[in-house]
């Protein structure tokens, strides 16, 4: 597997820590204990859009609930902004929920409120004044594309309207950080994109940091720059988008971007596939497309270099946070001096390749 990384952008400060966190529940009378979270570190970086991804019972939820202090650790420390969650006192988690917003998977509407007092709700509790509650909810309506539907209640709502409203009463509060838990999971697809894009426009216009729970790669490949991968409670992956998607180093990365277009094999091709090369055997092997090679002839040259005997199997263009990506099984006879030549080309052009096994 030969690999040349991209340019590595600058150690950005960090807005949520996760320091050797614990978390277990249970453990007394006859529930038994239940480790969620196992030993997490990792860093959410201030002013970027961070995935969190995982099956379901990972510890997704578990872990953003310890960010604004729903749920306390069992061990370890979850700083924000600098300041400990767990050393907070009640008034102290009061004013850090206030400066971290949250929107939900189910939208979390009250029925009997219209689309502007939802949004004005957190308000409110604040003690704010109506006027000073009109002047802040109304810009928040139109960033959100929904000024004209204030006084609509949220049965009058689609899905996406709804989720519009619970990313206006999120911001509500002038938030530094604003937690999405599975916040397009209900959607279907043409809304979740929108829902995405404005995300991505309120991280980009209003400087906001996102910690972004999900189990869809599609969602972590669209709008995150950071993402990490969790799986029994432990983060088993994490870095830039771009790193870990075109690179993935552990075997649950891996089985989830099965999902993501041109990571998985055909059936066909994958079926009879060996891990050793026999008499006569063809090797398959991914090319993988980005920065500097996106844009070179390089399998016109493999052609050139190692012979015309190069079958393309299937292959696929795409974007990962914002860089061009593009993914090519081709296979090629895997006598030795072949397979030499090939290798001698990889090492020289840096192209990045996975050896996916060896057929007839």
């Amino acid at each position: 597997m030969n690999r040349v990384a991209p340019p590595q952008t600058p150690v950005a400060v960090p807005m949520v820590t996760f320091e050797n966190v614990i978390k277990r529940f249970g453990g007394t009378g006859k529930q038994p204990e239940f480790t969620a979270l196992d030993g997490v570190n990792m860093v959410a970086p201030r002013g970027a859009i961070t995935g969190i991804i995982g099956r379901s019972g990972a510890g997704k939820s578990t872990l953003i609930r310890l960010v604004n202090g729903l749920e306390k650790t069992t061990s370890g420390r979850v700083v924000v902004d600098g300041v400990d969650v767990g050393d907070l006192p009640e008034t102290g988690l009061r004013d850090l929920r206030r400066q971290v917003g949250m929107i939900f998977q189910h939208f979390n509407l009250l029925s009997s409120r219209t689309a502007f007092d939802n949004v004005s709700l957190p308000l409110e509790i604040a003690g704010m004044d109506r006027k000073t509650i009109r002047n802040r909810v109304a810009p928040l309506l139109d960033l959100v594309g929904l000024g004209d539907k204030s006084d609509r209640y949220p049965a009058e709502l689609s899905g996406g309207q709804k989720q519009r409203i619970g990313i206006a009463r999120a911001l509500a509060t002038e938030p530094k950080l604003l937690l999405s838990d599975e916040a397009t999971s209900a959607l279907d697809p043409e809304t979740t994109q929108s829902i995405l894009e404005l995300l991505k426009t309120i991280n980009r216009d209003l400087g906001l940091t996102v910690l972004l729970i999900t189990h869809e790669m599609e969602v972590v490949k669209t709008i995150a720059s950071q993402v990490a991968v969790i799986d029994k409670g432990k983060i088993v992956e994490n870095g830039s988008t771009f790193d870990v998607f075109t690179a993935p180093k552990h075997e649950t990365t891996r089985s989830l971007l099965s999902a993501v277009i041109g990571a998985k094999l055909p059936e066909w091709i994958s079926a009879d596939l060996k891990q050793a090369p026999a008499e006569g055997a063809r090797a398959l092997v991914r090319l993988v497309f980005f920065g500097d090679t996106a844009f070179q002839p390089l399998t016109a040259r493999l052609v050139a270099e190692i012979g015309p005997d190069v079958n393309i199997l299937a292959g696929a263009i795409d974007e990962i946070a914002g860089e061009p990506y593009g993914s090519l099984v081709v296979s090629y006879p895997a006598d030795p001096d072949t397979l030499r030549r090939a290798d001698d080309f990889y090492r020289q052009t840096g192209l990045y390749t996975e050896v996916l096994g060896y057929g007839a």
